[in-house]
């Protein structure tokens, strides 16, 4: 029920460097064609880094680990495409409907294939007014309990982060803060929130992961890779934008919550959001290769 791809199923078998890729930011996270564009350019960074590419989805009643040119265009132009998380695995591959993989969802497939860096744009975390209607993202329970190294520029910036990162704690995943000492919020570089630990090279994060499994503590790593400056938002501008989105979205909750809330913040900003989105999951694209790389040194 987990095919590889002919290339990655050849770096599996000679342990090269590979990092995984989500594919719900390509069905559910930037309108069509930025899309697959994205796709492609973000997979080219993890070959500019050295390691090959393996973006996740669920096509065909198979859990496809690493995706060709057509597959992608599908995940990006099939508007029937569904959001797969955990829960909705075995219902996807049942159904054989094409799904596109949330960070939970992908963490597990690069598991299942023993890929060990996974490069997002930003984890699901703990929503905003959630001790009322109890949205919390099923990542955080999938980095407490799945061995994979999630490389992202922080948690959503629609997420409350503080409540996020007191999750990650209880969980106890370790949040590194790659060549900064601050939680990034995904479209700005700073969250006001302390990681837990600073690492200033790829080599020193694949120490900490190497240590971390030989310790078999379980559990997977949160690498937060602050967007790049020159893309980085004001974040007077956007914390207006993401109340504005918030306040629109009402009651709206659940997998279709995050999608709405970001193409809404993405219409309030004239698509700066967008751009900022694109360049931030390239940069975390990047910096996975250079790990996953450094881990096979």
């Amino acid at each position: 029920m987990l095919v590889a791809s002919r290339e990655v199923a050849d770096a599996i078998a000679s342990r090269a460097p590979i990092v995984a890729l989500e594919s719900t930011i390509i069905s559910h996270g930037m309108p069509y064609p930025r899309n697959v564009e994205t796709a492609r350019a973000v997979e080219e960074e993890v070959r500019t880094a050295g390691a090959v590419p393996a973006t996740v989805a669920v096509l065909d009643g198979a859990i496809r680990v690493g995706l060709d040119d057509d597959q992608l265009e599908r995940l990006a132009s099939d508007p029937a495409v569904s959001k797969v998380s955990r829960r909705d695995l075995t219902h996807a591959v049942l159904s054989g409907d094409p799904g596109a993989t949330t960070v939970a969802a992908t963490m597990i497939a690069a598991a299942k294939a023993d890929i060990r860096i996974f490069a997002t744009g930003g984890i699901g975390g703990v929503h905003r007014g959630a001790a009322t209607s109890f949205d919390i993202s099923a990542d955080l329970d999938e980095l407490g309990r799945t061995e994979v190294a999630v490389v992202c520029s922080g948690a959503k910036a629609i997420l409350d982060i503080g409540l996020t990162l007191e999750y990650l704690e209880t969980r106890g995943v370790p949040v590194i803060g790659y060549r900064t000492d601050e939680f990034p919020a995904f479209y700005t570089r700073g969250s006001g929130f302390a990681v837990d630990h600073r690492l200033d090279s790829p080599a020193d994060v694949a120490r900490f992961l190497s240590i971390h499994r030989r310790l078999a503590l379980g559990g997977g790593v949160v690498v937060g890779n602050p967007i790049p400056e020159p893309h980085a938002l004001d974040p007077d501008t956007i914390s207006a934008a993401i109340e504005r989105a918030l306040a629109d979205a009402g009651t709206l909750t659940g997998k279709e919550a995050t999608p709405y809330l970001l193409a809404r913040v993405a219409e309030l900003t004239g698509d700066a959001s967008l751009e900022a989105n694109i360049a931030l999951v390239r940069a975390n694209a990047r910096l996975a290769g250079e790990i996953a790389v450094a881990l096979e040194d």
